[in-house]
């Protein structure tokens, strides 16, 4: 089952598992931990968390979860931020595995996880997305379980600031370049040309692509595009039945084709596209399915396919990037910039959009 992320009150989700940020000793303390013992029943959570006594930092105990819609809650203490002099990141780390390994042994098929020590503990948001989603990603490689990061507002999602700073980048040049494209039309173009100079300079400085045509995927007068262009044009040379006899391979054909050429297992496939197994069956065994456009964006990020053949892909499934769209630019960067980990790239997503590839 795939990860996602949502924007809620940990206490309002459905999973068979919710994971608290408990106070080392057994109390209700603030924060996460407080909200969790009221919407399960604060009596009947304490006096089972007393009889479990103290937990240490980065361990595990589990009580039942109440009135919550789950079947456990998983009680973790994470660490207090000491600006990393005290093994804060380790602590972090052994509180999201120990979580997950108790969720399996409890044969969990959903977890639901707050960004752990974050609100009083001070532990850089940041820094703990990034350890979280490296264990979710880890986790997810050979096991099967629904992982639910749930933050409460914008404020407890955030990026590191190299990563905010190339996407608004990437977002901002693409932009300029779609404005600008629609101010000055194709026929006015070469009286605009001192007008654009500023604005490509501009956008070279923003996209650190050494790669003229990978720099401007939008481009309609590239080479890629104009190849892809030609070949999709019927031939006045060729009867309109002979050209719909020989059509190019459909969507379901060229995905195999591609996982075949790549040699990767589909297990694996599913897996990297962060999509759900019957999901891919689905798809493995209707050749005329029709699958959503995220799904095959997702495919394309498992696959690990450069610009060009994520744009045939989206083709034969009738469907393209949009160059108005931040969901799409942030896709397209990941593919231009060969960052194909798609739990990292949800994130960012997530981070810009509410939304994420897969599931």
């Amino acid at each position: 089952m795939p990860f996602k992320i949502v924007r809620n009150d940990i206490t309002k989700v459905k999973a068979d598992a919710i994971v608290n940020t408990a106070n080392p000793n057994p109390i209700c303390a603030s924060g996460t931990d407080l909200a969790i013992y009221e919407a399960a029943g604060k009596k009947q959570l304490l006096a089972e968390r007393q009889k479990i006594g103290k937990i240490a930092r980065g361990d595990v105990a589990v009580t039942g979860a109440y009135q919550l819609q789950a079947k456990y809650i998983i009680h973790t203490v994470g660490p207090v931020w000491e600006y990393g002099k005290r093994h804060e990141f380790d602590i972090l780390e052994s509180c999201y595995r120990k979580s997950l390994q108790k969720a399996v042994e409890l044969k969990c098929e959903s977890i639901a996880f707050p960004l752990i020590s974050t609100g009083v503990y001070e532990f850089p948001k940041d820094k703990a997305l990034q350890i979280a989603v490296s264990v979710f990603s880890e986790f997810l490689t050979e096991n099967e379980m629904q992982i639910i990061l749930v933050v409460f507002d914008k404020k407890s999602f955030q990026l590191s600031g190299q990563i905010v700073g190339e996407i608004d980048s990437y977002i901002d040049a693409n932009y300029i370049r779609e404005s600008h494209k629609k101010e000055y039309p194709a026929g006015s173009r070469g009286r605009a040309i001192s007008r654009r100079i500023p604005e490509e300079e501009l956008y070279e400085q923003m996209i650190r692509s050494e790669d003229a045509e990978e720099s401007y995927p939008f481009n309609a007068e590239s080479g890629a595009d104009a190849r892809l262009t030609e070949s999709c044009m019927l031939s006045a040379d060729i009867s309109l039945e002979d050209q719909l006899a020989n059509m190019g391979a459909s969507f379901h054909e060229k995905l195999f084709d591609l996982i075949a050429v790549a040699g990767i297992d589909n297990k694996d496939v599913w897996k990297k596209a962060n999509l759900d197994r019957k999901h891919f069956s689905k798809i493995q065994c209707d050749e005329h399915y029709h699958p959503k456009k995220k799904t095959v964006m997702a495919l394309c990020i498992a696959l690990h396919l450069d610009l060009e053949q994520s744009k045939d892909l989206m083709a034969r499934a009738d469907w393209a990037f949009s160059p108005s769209s931040k969901f799409d630019l942030i896709v397209q960067k990941a593919i231009i910039d060969k960052q194909y980990d798609i739990m990292q790239l949800n994130v960012t997503l997530f981070k810009y959009t509410n939304e994420i590839l897969g599931v």
